[in-house]
């Protein structure tokens, strides 16, 4: 067994969102699986087996709870599977708790299959304000939506990137709120210039994560959600993190057919390895 500390999506040498990675995890109970994962503290923590039904099963775990899947710490662990020898660049399949996916492995950067989109439940601003210490300055031409491409999460459009830095959020009520509606957090974002589509911040109090620096399976829902409401594209860049000291930067590609369906969201980026636990 092996345990990587990696940043996933760093943009520069201090970005990125940290997450753990446990390679050759086939022998170790779930209640092993928790208590690295909360030694670690990352907000998730990937552990790598083998399967009979895809090229590896990777579950994820949080320092609190299991969850069925995490962009960044599947990205960071398929390119420490790159980068060790045990994979080379090409398409594998990963199977998680959300389904059986796909990635694409590159020579510098790893991009995650997730789930077509899902729209929920559009929401007032009422409804959500009560989530937060500040009055909320949001960006009226954009639905408050629950959106899904494997989690469920509530996407907050914002008027400014000084609205979006002002959001003080309430936990507690975040918590009663989002388990209401089945999702694990709200996803705030500010539309940016033209050579970035957004800039957001993540929220997922539900499972234990107050705010984290880059978050793939929000990005790729966001993307689709842009691709519905804002400007139809096939590739997006995003950034995460930059509150927090933490730049981070997101790549995203939808496959979409003559019907404007959206049938395929890849969600892509760097890692850079931290540590190595023999």
């Amino acid at each position: 067994m092996k345990i990587f500390h990696v940043a996933a999506f760093n943009k520069q040498k201090n970005g990125g969102n940290k997450a753990g990675v446990v390679l050759f995890a086939d022998a170790l109970s779930d209640q092993e699986k928790q208590s690295i994962a909360a030694r670690l503290g990352y907000s998730e923590t990937a552990f790598v087996m083998h399967s009979n039904e895809a090229d590896f099963e990777v579950r994820f775990f949080t320092p609190i709870k299991e969850v069925d899947l995490c962009g960044h710490a599947t990205i960071g662990t398929f390119n420490v599977m790159r980068d060790e020898g045990i994979i080379s660049p090409g398409i594998y399949t990963q199977k998680t708790k959300a389904g059986l996916l796909k990635l694409d492995v590159k020579k510098d950067e790893v991009f995650m299959e997730q789930l077509a989109p899902k729209y929920y439940q559009k929401l007032m601003q009422k409804d959500v304000q009560t989530l937060f210490h500040n009055d909320l300055q949001l960006h009226h031409l954009y639905p408050i939506e629950v959106v899904s491409t494997g989690l469920k999460e509530i996407f907050l459009p914002m008027a400014s990137s000084e609205a979006l830095d002002e959001l003080e959020p309430k936990f507690d009520k975040m918590i009663d709120f989002c388990l209401e509606l089945g999702a694990i957090g709200i996803h705030a974002f500010h539309l940016d210039d033209e050579k970035i589509d957004a800039v957001s911040r993540n929220f997922a109090p539900v499972v234990g994560i107050q705010e984290e620096s880059a978050t793939g399976t929000s990005n790729g829902a966001l993307a689709c959600y842009l691709y519905k409401y804002h400007e139809k594209k096939k590739e997006y860049h995003m950034e995460q993190g930059l509150n927090m000291k933490q730049p981070s930067e997101l790549f995203v590609k939808l496959t979409v057919n003559e019907d404007d369906d959206i049938l395929q969201v890849w969600v892509g980026g760097r890692v850079k390895i931290l540590e190595v636990e023999e």
